[in-house]
């Protein structure tokens, strides 16, 4: 699964770890450093590529709501689950011993483990049989799915999940990979994109303002669960005062076009 030549469509995924704060729903995002080939500086969800043990056959008993999933949809939500918690520290899965989500007492015994996963010398399933855990696969509610258009020399096919944030597990940036991270209502990131104090690329901006329509967890996923999941690929139509990106209207967004020089930067 990995990108065999430049342009080639790298399989992705990402969560959108969602709480209820004080005024309504905060969405965790962290901030990508600067040397970073994708998306540099930019405030994104946690998540990147699928790894090759991400699909490994052992991986499937060691999944909670695999049931109904293909292998390519369950190493998805493998994927996910795994760089949310290289990146943010948080862990969806379940202690086998209590069959209840993982005590964040516990996550500071697999802390060496981050950026071992993270570097692909350790995979999911060690680690996952290491600690006597299972993943919380069936925590993950599909929100979206994008793929980077083909004028693009590096493309991803990434798929957007939501989960509920554990109450106890504090999400924090890895400082490696991103150097910042912040809980978010989805709405004011994107004010502050606007404002010009933030770097938010258009498919993040674009989903933060999805997710902005819903006033908390509950009716975040009660829409998600609704709503159809409409793939995403924009399109490239030149016109006269300038090229457009286009998005299909049946995916759900407010926006359907955008002029490229807004995304270009």
């Amino acid at each position: 699964m990995s990108e065999k030549k430049s342009g080639a469509l790298i399989p992705a995924a990402t969560i959108m770890l969602l709480r209820d704060g004080d005024k309504g729903l905060e969405v965790f995002m962290v901030v990508r450093h600067h040397q970073i080939d994708f998306a540099s500086g930019a405030l994104v969800f946690p998540g990147g590529k699928i790894d090759k043990h991400d699909s490994a056959p052992e991986v499937r008993g060691l999944c909670r709501g695999a049931d109904g999933l293909d292998d390519t949809l369950l190493a998805l939500r493998v994927g996910a689950i795994r760089e949310a918690f290289e990146e943010s520290g948080v862990l969806l899965a379940y202690d086998r011993k209590t069959g209840k989500l993982v005590a964040g007492s516990r996550l500071d015994e697999m802390e060496s483990w981050r950026e071992p996963l993270n570097r692909s010398e350790k995979g999911i399933a060690e680690f996952l049989t290491h600690f006597d855990l299972e993943l919380a696969c069936d925590m993950l509610v599909p929100f979206a799915h994008w793929i980077t258009p083909d004028m693009m020399p590096k493309r991803f096919d990434t798929h957007f999940y939501i989960a509920v944030a554990p109450e106890d597990h504090v999400a924090a940036h890895d400082g490696g990979e991103s150097v910042d991270s912040v809980w978010i209502d989805p709405n004011e990131a994107v004010r502050e994109a606007e404002a010009g104090t933030r770097t938010v690329i258009f498919p993040t901006r674009m989903n933060l303002l999805k997710l902005g329509k819903s006033a908390n967890m509950e009716a975040a996923f009660k829409a998600a669960k609704a709503d159809k999941i409409v793939t995403v690929l924009p399109k490239v139509e030149k016109r006269g005062e300038g090229a457009v990106l286009l998005i299909p209207a049946e995916a759900g967004y407010a926006v359907t076009e955008e002029p490229l020089e807004n995304i270009m930067g």
